[in-house]
């Protein structure tokens, strides 16, 4: 299974400074970072301190004034706002940005609606963008960045104006991407946010970024799916979905028990089924509370 992203796409800042106008004050400046394949960052730091500057560097949308930035693996950018007012209608508009990324027509008519669907804006496939309100004009923004599978996707505030069942559904989609091997870095308001399941959080203060040292959390408190899974006699399950759990547990019967985060179930599946030879998936529910 997966994308093969984790085979070698990643990018890397060097020394990178930014600023605006030959007699400009640096927004940024000295920056390192190093994004793997793979890779779930989150970037922290006061309005106004250079984090949405950061994120347009990342995805290629600004030219750093000073240093380098090595490695372009197919980006796709969530803004804060998204230009509305557009000529296309919602899926008129995927449909392009998905022939824009190389797929055919057809098939990026039927990821437009696939990601419509999952955001629960299947219903305004047909609005002029014009129309839309803020949620759908940013249900739309999500869905243009995940239609052709980045192999880095670069959200700033892309949660912001979105529904409880999209913001969700947006987690569960950067947990797939992640697990597929794309990198992902991201700025949300919410510390709640992926919370957990971060490789590294930097914070931007004074133009500079530094790396968080202190632990993050273990794991979010958040709603956990118990799956219970059959393999091969003698295997483990597959280090992919082993990864994506907050526990693994192998029971007498010889069957295991995987504890996952809301986000990460349909990645833990994908895992599950996508293995050679495929594991049996016996049951998925919630988990109980109080129950380790």
């Amino acid at each position: 299974m997966g994308s093969g992203v984790r085979s070698g796409t990643r990018i890397r800042l060097d020394g990178v400074g930014r600023r605006y106008g030959l007699r400009g004050r640096w927004v940024l400046r000295g920056v390192d970072l190093d994004v793997a394949p793979g890779a779930l960052v989150r970037v922290e730091g006061a309005n106004g301190t250079g984090k949405s500057t950061l994120l347009r560097l990342l995805a290629g949308l600004d030219a750093p004034t000073e240093g380098r930035i090595v490695g372009r693996p197919r980006t796709a950018y969530v803004p804060e706002r998204f230009p509305a007012a557009l000529p296309f209608t919602a899926s008129g508009y995927l449909t392009h940005l998905g022939a824009v990324h190389g797929l055919t027509r057809a098939a990026a008519a039927r990821a437009a609606d696939e990601w419509l669907e999952r955001l629960g804006a299947a219903g305004h496939a047909r609005t002029p963008l014009s129309e839309l309100s803020k949620g759908g004009s940013q249900k739309v923004a999500v869905a243009q960045a995940l239609l052709a599978a980045p192999e880095l996707l670069v959200l700033d505030e892309a949660w912001t104006g979105l529904d409880a069942a999209s913001r969700e559904e947006l987690e569960r989609a950067v947990a797939e991407r992640t697990a597929d091997g794309a990198a992902a870095v991201f700025v949300d308001h919410d510390p709640r946010r992926l919370a957990g399941m971060t490789d590294a959080t930097y914070t931007v203060a004074d133009g500079a970024l530094t790396r968080r040292t202190a632990a993050e959390p273990a794991w979010p408190d958040g709603p956990r799916v118990a799956v219970e899974a059959r393999g091969p006699a003698g295997a483990r399950p597959p280090a992919e979905a082993v990864r994506l759990s907050v526990s693994v547990a192998e029971r007498a019967d010889g069957a295991f028990r995987l504890d996952v985060t809301g986000p990460r179930s349909d990645a833990v599946l994908r895992a599950l089924l996508g293995a050679r030879p495929p594991w049996h998936v016996v049951s998925v529910r919630p988990r109980e509370e109080g129950r380790r």
